[in-house]
């Protein structure tokens, strides 16, 4: 798994960019214009690169508390634009999505850090 940094990464742009386009297009139901690719396509870009980072750099867990992370974020986005037709659930959705994937980077990290002081102190 480690070896396949640039395929995970890459299948993780595609598959990210497929889930915003999905959720926006089909589930809330607005036309897409070239804005809405360009953002998804630098929010896909972004995260894949992140997660084809932490492989790179054999941060294992970091990258399973990320990827977990984002998984949450995506069954939180389309939550929210299923369920909130009040018209703040895009807005919740993407900022759910955001806020998940944040939180997964930075809690891996810091776990990473721990193991990294962990050993280097043994």
């Amino acid at each position: 798994m480690l070896k396949d940094y640039g395929k995970i990464g890459g299948g993780t742009i595609i598959l990210s960019l497929f889930l915003l386009i999905l959720g926006v297009k089909y589930v809330l139901g607005h036309d897409l214009v070239i804005r809405n690719f360009i953002a998804f396509a630098v929010i896909s870009v972004l995260v894949g690169t992140i997660s084809g980072a932490l492989l790179f750099y054999k941060l294992k867990i970091a990258y399973i508390l990320f990827t977990t992370g984002l998984v949450i974020g995506f069954i939180e986005l389309f939550r929210s634009f299923i369920v909130g037709k009040d018209g703040w659930g895009d807005l919740v959705g993407i900022l759910s999505l955001f806020i998940f994937t944040a939180f997964g980077l930075v809690i891996g990290l810091i776990v990473e850090g721990i193991l990294f002081f962990i050993k280097k102190n043994k």
